[in-house]
């Protein structure tokens, strides 16, 4: 049977869908379309150049596997490249290697000439300098350490600052506009909306880059209104080529601040300039906004901060000590990556303790001072223990690698360890059993009630597997 080019882009996306986070499917291939096949070449049209770039740079390997499975060894794949002005640009890719030329193709808009805004040559009051001074001075309030460099990627962040990076290469010339950002407090936000505008400034400095927080902007509207120069207000915020605005739930409730926000955002998105928004909340969970912001909110890209995973919160603690020149510990980076999962801030305060204590009291920095600090100064003592160190502490004591117990082996050890790992999750953290069996190896509920039910008949019937029940049970009090 001969497929067409949509039969044979449906296969592979089935294929695709199955080795992907949902999240990262819909992201990242629902928008692709395919265009033809010819020659077992299929072409597909990704919306932008940064599109191509991510997927070429983390789905090679995936996509190399799945049109070798549809179209064969010699089954090559083809990009096409939706341009701003509605033509297209194709690119060739040989699925058999990672393409190199990531250059090929370029936006034929990134070297037009810059329009000057004509009311950016009134003088117009800058609510960020004091009254009176004619010169426009705008101070884009930015702090440089909160940049790209100390901003640690990983699973939790990875569409967020891959979106982040590509705006500030080409403000307001991608598909990201706006770039809406949102995670819970502590998550990285605020940094990653600064490390934007750093990166701007570093390969735009003509550019006019505004950071404000919510709060900012609804002092200065009221004030503006009490001094009636509205007008000039809006005109000042419309002359900014990037507008960053922080937390923008606190404008909820206040129609006449958003009112105000929608005829800046109008006009700043007509003009190709580039907007960044962090909220607490997805655009799709706000309360308290007129539909007309929230529709806009949506225009571009809602990207999430999530909870940072082990890894990421040991790479985050190496590099907050190695950008201080401080020596720490491995096993204290350890303990502290393991007990402090809340969020980033919470990481920085346990350090800030922790180097406190050993500072003033000139004490060695141990695991046994770091368990105190965390206890004292981060967490409550009946601190719930994290899914992770129960498991890091299990195979420890068996002297066997966490991978192991979460791969789909079935030898008798293993599957006792994986069991016990499930058991104490299910006994001294608040996780639902499907979160236990998905964080054990991707086990359903069924299986982990089994694991403690097996557990349990050990424990009453096997007196040297209740002891080791036991002292397992100790370390990860400890």
């Amino acid at each position: 049977m001969v497929l067409n080019h949509v039969e044979v882009w449906e296969r592979c996306l089935e294929t695709i869908k199955d080795n992907l986070p949902n999240r990262s499917y819909k992201t990242w291939f629902e928008p692709l379309i395919p265009l033809k096949l010819e020659s077992n070449v299929l072409t597909i049209q990704v919306p932008t150049h940064f599109f191509y770039e991510f997927i070429e740079e983390n789905y090679i390997n995936l996509l190399k596997k799945t049109i070798h499975k549809e179209l064969g060894a010699k089954g090559k794949l083809e990009y096409s490249i939706k341009m701003d002005n509605n033509s297209e640009s194709a690119m060739n890719s040989s699925i058999l290697l990672p393409t190199t030329n990531k250059n090929a193709t370029k936006n034929p808009e990134v070297n037009m000439p810059i329009n000057i805004n004509k009311e950016s040559s009134r003088e117009i009051p800058n609510p960020f300098i004091i009254p009176g001074l004619k010169k426009i001075n705008i101070h884009s309030q930015l702090i440089d350490t909160l940049n790209f460099d100390n901003f640690v990627e990983g699973d939790c962040n990875r569409l967020a600052r891959s979106a982040g990076y590509a705006v500030a290469k080409d403000p307001g010339k991608t598909a990201f506009n706006p770039l809406f950002i949102y995670s819970a407090v502590g998550l990285g936000k605020t940094h990653l909306a600064h490390a934007i505008g750093v990166q701007v400034k570093e390969l735009h400095p003509e550019k006019i880059v505004l950071y404000v927080n919510s709060e900012q902007f609804i002092q200065q509207f009221v004030d503006s209104i009490k001094n009636n120069n509205l007008s000039d207000f809006v005109h000042f915020y419309q002359m900014i080529d990037v507008l960053i605005i922080d937390d923008i739930q606190f404008l909820a409730g206040k129609e006449k601040t958003q009112d105000a926000f929608f005829h800046i955002f109008n006009h700043l998105h007509q003009k190709g300039k580039q907007l960044v928004i962090t909220s607490d909340k997805a655009p799709v969970e706000m309360t308290g906004f007129e539909q007309r912001l929230l529709s806009r909110f949506k225009w571009g890209l809602a990207a999430d901060l999530q909870v940072p995973d082990l890894e990421t919160r040991m790479a985050i603690l190496h590099k907050r000590f190695y950008n201080d020149g401080i020596e720490m510990p491995e096993d204290v980076i350890e303990y502290i990556a393991y007990n402090v999962s809340t969020n980033v801030r919470e990481l920085y305060g346990a350090i800030t303790s922790i180097m406190a204590q050993s500072s003033l009291n000139k004490k060695p920095i141990t695991t046994q001072l770091a368990k105190q600090m965390i206890d004292k100064y981060v967490k409550s003592t009946t601190r719930e223990i994290s899914m992770d160190f129960i498991q890091k502490i299990v195979c420890d004591y068996f002297e066997m690698p966490v991978e192991t117990i979460n791969s789909k082996t079935r030898k008798r050890e293993i599957v006792q360890v994986r069991q016990l790992s499930m058991y104490f999750s299910k006994k001294m953290t608040n996780n639902s059993l499907a979160n236990i069996g998905k964080h054990c190896g991707n086990k359903d509920h069924a299986t982990v009630l089994h694991a403690c039910k097996t557990i349990n008949n050990l424990i009453d019937t096997d007196p040297k597997f209740r002891a080791q029940v036991e002292e397992i049970e100790k370390k990860i009090q400890i």
